[in-house]
């Protein structure tokens, strides 16, 4: 379910004090850093995500990617910071 923009300038001022719990590096998006974003989305249902030395399009990817592999919805994305959004699930 897509989020509603008012919902979203919401997330963004709660993300806006968040540091980046997952940094992705050179290396991509391994199954270490996907278990590491698993597990974080379990715990946090906002969470930064720093994407680092890639082209935009690269990033723009590896985002759509974790977001459809998680059932994540992406908040914002600005430079090398991704935020995305997963409600909990009790």
């Amino acid at each position: 379910m897509p989020l509603t923009e008012p919902f979203k300038r919401k997330l963004r001022g709660r993300g806006h004090a968040l540091k980046p719990v997952v940094s992705i590096g050179n290396a991509g998006l391994s199954k270490a850093v996907l278990r590491e974003i698993e597990l974080s989305l379990e715990h946090h249902e906002l969470m930064k995500i720093k994407i680092a030395g890639t082209d935009r399009d690269t990033r723009r990817q590896m985002i759509d990617e974790i977001c459809t592999r998680f059932g994540a919805e992406l908040v914002q994305a600005i430079g090398h910071i991704a935020l995305v959004y997963r409600e909990i699930s009790d």
